[in-house]
């Protein structure tokens, strides 16, 4: 009889027998900690801080899913941070009581089959090759370097009308993931296993590198729900080890990641359309001499390249020991080497508290704001869009963006 798998809220834990290789397999893990309990072969089994997302150690599976409880919510933060605009409520559908990778499993194999169904999106592919017979044109600078100016092989370059091109890449290197996740229903499984055969002569995106670009147009517009998914799930850290005999595979979602990438998409496309720029991880120095280097998550600067305000995305406060408001006297570092009197913190509501700290013969505010992750998506846009406002507002009252309202006209 298989094991049932266990399932984990973000931070939670539980205790569960382990053998001892799945006890060595399980601390190479970037999701969970493992702890021996006082009792022999029972292991206390914590999610990591700031984790979602699944793996499988031999019959053994652990779950961790995200305080949010509904996961269109995350689908819709990993979404919008990629493409600004466009959320993934329409076309995926998850249910509270769904498992976050078999379910995304789930709607991609829908969402790419139909895709697929008239044929794979067919496209021109600048192709470099060595060819014994002249095609497109001759690259005379290889042909000189590399074959010596020999009349064969040729150094040439064409353009090659193929299915080998980025859309069906990112389709099959999505596929290719979810056909490994555990607990995939066996439709699903089939679907997938159909679009593996039918991307056959696609090339897969070698590991460790970034999925290829693409953008919307005409041509693949019957694909762009399906891409869109496939970039969700590409966007999960997957990894893989052995422990003795005991092969350990999963995904992992970073929720600290996904929060700042939200904030500083959502925050930069609304203070640019109030005739600002924003800039991400703009180096910034602490000390006259240059040689302290600081980067805070988000600096927007006027027409002349001035400095107006400056935000830090912090999923969760950072605590480490001996400097319990670390993030406040990293704001208040930003602030100083800026020349700013006012620094924002954002936080998910729930991991601080929202308030204001004046500091002392310094004239510097330091705001931490609170965002409901689990407001609608559209309030959940407006809520940015009322911090932004307050952000360029110097001395202006701060707004409660921590409680759900209407949405802004």
């Amino acid at each position: 009889m298989p094991r049932p798998a266990l399932t984990l809220t973000e931070g939670g834990y539980a205790e569960r027998q382990l053998t001892g290789d799945e006890y060595a397999a399980l601390r190479g893990s970037p999701l969970v900690e493992v702890t021996p309990t006082l009792i022999e072969g029972v292991f206390t089994i914590g999610a990591a801080a700031n984790k979602v997302g699944a793996l499988a150690a031999g019959d053994l599976q652990i779950v961790v899913r995200p305080k949010i409880a509904d996961l269109n919510r995350l689908i819709f933060l990993l979404g919008y941070a990629k493409k600004p605009g466009i959320w993934h409520d329409d076309p995926v559908h998850l249910t509270t009581d769904d498992e976050l990778f078999p379910a995304l499993a789930e709607a991609f194999s829908r969402l790419a089959t139909h895709a697929t169904a008239q044929g794979l999106l067919q496209g021109y592919r600048t192709v470099t090759d060595s060819l014994p017979v002249l095609r497109g044109r001759v690259l005379a600078g290889e042909q000189m370097t590399r074959h010596y100016g020999f009349a064969v092989p040729l150094a040439v370059e064409y353009d090659e009308f193929t299915t080998d091109i980025a859309e069906n890449q990112i389709l099959l290197a999505a596929t290719l993931r979810m056909l490994r996740v555990a607990g995939v229903t066996t439709t699903a499984r089939r679907r997938l296993q159909r679009l593996h055969l039918a991307l056959a002569e696609v090339t897969n995106p070698s590991r460790g590198t970034t999925a290829p670009a693409w953008r919307p147009t005409r041509l693949n517009a019957r694909y762009v729900n399906a891409l869109r998914l496939a970039e969700v799930i590409l966007a999960a850290q997957s990894f893989e080890h052995h422990a003795g005999d005991l092969a350990v595979s999963g995904y992992v979602f970073d929720m600290w990641r996904i929060f700042e990438d939200f904030i500083c998409t959502a925050l930069s496309e609304t203070l640019t359309r109030r005739g600002n720029r924003s800039l991400t991880q703009q180096r910034v120095y602490l000390d006259d001499a240059d040689r302290v280097t600081m980067r805070p998550d988000l600096l927007c600067v006027d027409g002349t390249d001035n400095a107006v305000a400056v935000v830090d995305a912090k999923y969760k406060a950072e605590k480490p020991d001996g400097f319990p408001d670390a993030d406040l006297y990293q704001m208040l570092a930003y602030c100083t080497a800026l020349g700013l009197t006012d620094g924002h913190l954002v936080y998910a509501k729930g991991n601080e508290t929202p308030t204001s700290h004046v500091v002392r013969r310094s004239g510097v505010v330091i705001h931490c704001h609170a965002i409901d992750l689990s407001l609608p998506p559209q309030h959940l846009l407006d809520r940015i869009n009322e911090l932004a406002r307050f952000i360029l507002a110097t001395g202006a009252p701060a707004p409660d963006i921590s409680t759900p309202g209407p949405p802004s006209r």
